[in-house]
């Protein structure tokens, strides 16, 4: 059981931000609709969208800059590629645990894959120097894909990329 805090909520949110939250979720259970400080809840739920939008792209390009460094960097590939297959993992599994529970922005992910293959070409070509393609050589199902690789990570070969 929860005390019942009666502060004005407004100046609590410039204050003390975890005890607004708690504030603002203690007025939604008691139906005090009338002590909400409206405008910031509004503020914080479009944040909190905008957020998994960035956790979502940022996901993306760390799975798109390993996938190229696994596609095409070669000479590092025998030592650094179960490290890499381990982040591409890691990194999908995060983007899925997103999607999970927010489905709908799968279709923000497919309207911005292009774009953010894109950035993340120029800078893995420009931070490793690889030759790897401005256009992308996956898809956004192979690259969310959890089983998909750009190569036979069981043999080691370059599988996709050449057929």
């Amino acid at each position: 059981m929860t005390a019942e805090i009666h502060l004005p909520t407004k100046s609590l949110y410039e204050e003390d931000f975890n005890l607004w939250l708690s504030a603002t979720a203690e007025q939604l259970r008691a139906g005090r609709f009338d002590e909400i400080d409206l405008e910031n809840l509004i503020e914080e739920i479009q944040s909190m969208g905008r957020s998994d939008r960035r956790f979502l792209e940022s996901y993306l390009e760390n799975i798109i800059e390993h996938l190229l460094r696994l596609a095409y960097w070669d000479s590092e590939r025998e030592r650094n590629r179960n490290h890499w297959i381990h982040e591409i993992v890691t990194f999908r599994n995060s983007l899925a645990k997103i999607l999970k529970d927010s489905p709908s922005l799968l279709p923000y992910l497919e309207e911005n894959f292009l774009p953010i293959y894109a950035s993340t070409a120029k800078k893995v070509k420009k931070s490793f120097k690889l030759d790897v393609p401005l256009q992308s050589p996956f898809t956004i199902e192979e690259v969310i894909d959890p089983d998909w690789f750009p190569i036979d990570i069981e043999n080691d070969n370059q599988s996709s990329l050449e057929s």
